[in-house]
């Protein structure tokens, strides 16, 4: 999909929900924005947005949530603001500058945002053309320690899965159990898992075990298709000794290993390899198990 139409997307979804005045405003600003020699109109047209535009959700309908796939495979905007979906509309407006260029803009963009604008920056990933200068910003925004910036490039977001090689994938994935940020809303988690990631896995859940700390059930799941020896022993460990949810987890990190050894502690739990066998049991139900 061209950046054009991306664009045009973006932009109905924000006259649905803008008064004639917002949108008169925002319209405007942007012009301005695409015929200004420096970035003066950009850096006032982001950091007026919050204050003319509302911050409410956006509330994206099934057939604009499906616009979002066509658009970028994967990518789910489900806890847009209007303001971040403006904000993001301004800068895909921009994509005409050269894909280097464009990530040198966004790199300046970030050196001075605020929290909302670096959030509403980084949300807009999947919309933007990637360049080297921007994927060394991304790298930056991973090292947040603010859990709201992690998660707007780490959560239904496809900009990841895409672009990242495996040790920074490796990296995201491990600094969000870190931070008890949720693995599910990581787009691609399962396509991208891999064998150094597993190991990484295990060693920190026994550095969290070896201080008596708990382990994350969604751990596991990336652990499970390259379940080794000692892998194994720590899933049957968790299944053994683990709450519910921990066992229902060990036992899918099991039956994704797909070996013969993995298959002989499954056994030991007829009733529960049943149930996922027959779907009754998977990853997208232990987290509902959690929420509610």
């Amino acid at each position: 999909m061209t950046h054009t139409s991306t664009s045009e997307i973006i932009e109905g979804w924000l006259r649905a929900r803008l008064s004639d005045d917002e949108y008169l405003w925002l319209h405007t600003q942007v012009g301005k924005v695409e015929k200004s020699n420096s970035d003066r109109e950009l850096h006032i047209t982001l950091g007026l947005i919050p204050r003319k535009l509302s911050r409410e959700d956006l509330d994206l309908k099934a057939h604009e949530l499906a616009q979002a796939s066509q658009i970028a495979h994967g990518w789910q905007p489900v806890n847009w603001s209007v303001d971040i979906t403006a904000r993001a509309w301004v800068l895909s407006c921009l994509t005409s500058k050269g894909n280097q260029q464009f990530g040198e803009l966004i790199v300046d963009l970030c050196r001075t945002a605020d929290l909302a604008e670096s959030i509403a920056i980084y949300s807009g990933l999947p919309i933007y053309p990637n360049s080297s200068a921007l994927e060394l910003q991304v790298a930056e925004g991973l090292r947040s320690n603010i859990k709201a910036v992690f998660e707007s490039i780490a959560h239904n977001n496809p900009y990841p899965y895409q672009h990242f090689k495996e040790h920074r994938w490796n990296h995201m994935v491990l600094k969000a159990l870190f931070i008890e940020s949720k693995l599910s809303r990581i787009v691609g988690l399962d396509e991208r898992a891999n064998k150094e990631l597993a190991t990484t896995l295990t060693d920190y859940a026994h550095e969290r075990w070896a201080a008596g700390r708990s382990v994350s059930y969604e751990l596991w799941r990336c652990v499970g298709p390259y379940a080794t020896d000692d892998q194994l022993f720590d899933l049957e460990r968790v299944a053994t000794t683990g709450n519910a949810i921990e066992k229902s987890a060990a036992m899918l990190a099991l039956h994704s290993c797909a070996t013969q050894d993995a298959e002989l502690i499954l056994k030991r739990w007829p009733d529960v390899r049943d149930k996922i066998h027959r779907g009754e049991i998977t990853w997208n139900n232990l987290e509902s198990s959690c929420v509610s």
